[in-house]
This record gives C-alpha cells, sequence and structure tokens, in this order.
C-alpha cells in the first residue's frame, strides 16, 4: 500500500505502526514459545482448562474440538466449539492453560450476551466487505476524481478502525475472565501464573498494533485525499 503515496509524512505515519504491530507478533510469538516449555504442576491441559472455564460459568453447551495450526485458537459461537491448536489442546504448558482459558473466556462473553462483544459481531459484516473493498473504491475514485467513491472508501477504512476499537474490550475482557478462572480455581500458582498473564498480554498487544496501524493508514488516505482534492 506504500507505493500509493511513498512521500515523507505518509511514511513517517506507516513505517513506525508497522514496526510496532512487527514487534508485537515477536512478542506474542516469544512469550508463547517460552512458556509452551514450562509444564504446570498440576498437569492441566489445555482442553481441560477451558473445561474448567465453562464450569466455572456453568456453561454446559459449547463443545472444545483440536484443529491444526499454531496459535490457531479461537471461540467459534456459531456452533459453540472452542477450537484449540494441537499445541494447546492436549498439551499441560503455562501458555496451553492461558491461551485455552482465554478462548472458554469468549464462549463466556457470549452466554451472557456481553455488550461488546455484540457490538463487534454487528459490524463484523460489513467490515469484511470493507476490506475487500476500501483500497479498489478509493484506488477507482483517484483515478477518475470520483471523491465520492474516495469518500466511501474512507467511510469504510473508517469502519474496520471502529471493528478494532471494539475488539479491545472483547480481547482484555476474555483474559481478565481467564485469568480469574485460573485463579478461582487454583490452576496455576506463583510463576506459572505470571507467565500465563505474559502470554495474555502479548497477544492483547497484537490487537492494539493492528488499531494503531488502521489508524494510521485511515490518516494517511484521509491527507491524500485531501493534497488530491
Amino acid at each position: 500500500m506504500l507505493w500509493l503515496d511513498p512521500d515523507f509524512y505518509s511514511l513517517a505515519l506507516i513505517v513506525p505502526a508497522m514496526i510496532f504491530s512487527l514487534a508485537m507478533q515477536i512478542m506474542v510469538k516469544s512469550a508463547y514459545k517460552r512458556q509452551s516449555r514450562v509444564r504446570n504442576a498440576r498437569g492441566i491441559t489445555g482442553a481441560a482448562a477451558a473445561q474448567m472455564v465453562l464450569a466455572a460459568y456453568g456453561i454446559q453447551d459449547v463443545r472444545i474440538e483440536v484443529t491444526r495450526g499454531k496459535l490457531s485458537d479461537h471461540y467459534d459461537p456459531r456452533t459453540k466449539t472452542i477450537r484449540l491448536s494441537e499445541g494447546v489442546c492436549n498439551a499441560d504448558s503455562v501458555a496451553a492453560v492461558g491461551i485455552a482459558a482465554h478462548e472458554a473466556g469468549h464462549a463466556a462473553q457470549h452466554a451472557l450476551g456481553y455488550t461488546p462483544i455484540k457490538v463487534r459481531n454487528a459490524i463484523l459484516p460489513v467490515c469484511n466487505i470493507g476490506s475487500m473493498m476500501a483500497m479498489p473504491l478509493m484506488l477507482l475514485g483517484f483515478m477518475l476524481e470520483f471523491w465520492g467513491l474516495v469518500s466511501i472508501g474512507l467511510a469504510l477504512f473508517a469502519l474496520i478502525a471502529l471493528f478494532q476499537l471494539v475488539t479491545l474490550p472483547v480481547e482484555f475482557n476474555a483474559s481478565r475472565r481467564a485469568m480469574q478462572a485460573i485463579d478461582g480455581q487454583n490452576m496455576l500458582q506463583g510463576s506459572e501464573r505470571a507467565g500465563a498473564k505474559k502470554v495474555l498480554n502479548a497477544a492483547a498487544m497484537t490487537y492494539v498494533a493492528a488499531l494503531v496501524v488502521s489508524l494510521a493508514n485511515l490518516l494517511r488516505l484521509m491527507l491524500r485525499a485531501k493534497r488530491r482534492r
């Protein structure tokens, strides 16, 4: 996307944001790698940890299954399924417990009707369209000098940034629920608990980085549109 506007001001906006995003991705991978080597004293697997969190919230209609990939863990509200990666589901590492508990925290949010996740789900379909259409609309608008298309593209970019902003409380809340359940059921103790929290904090920062990149891109494109007009 840099070729669209390769002047100094664009670089000053987007390059630091991209560096920050890359640093956060490295940080989460590093934290996961370290804590995935540390087995928890109770031998609790990721699947067991997720089940314990669900039980703490009285949730009985959510399934847990294994999925391929690394750090591909997620909760699917459509099928009420927690999908844990192979390195998490049956592993008894500190990282596995933290990540699985986090995904179960998302299941709890859906079960309890957590407002931010309702807002995020409501705008998700439009954001999916926006992620595909925003840049083509802006390119076409710039080429034809049709500023209505440019404005629609900017609006879609703004909606994507809003989605990522709403995602922040969703992710932080899921981690908070995870740590509360971990503490309440004594899954981890001492340095183990600290290790799980480091993994969750690092993962949360990747969402912060995604928001920063989106805002930098939005501002860059707004400045470009202003100059072109």
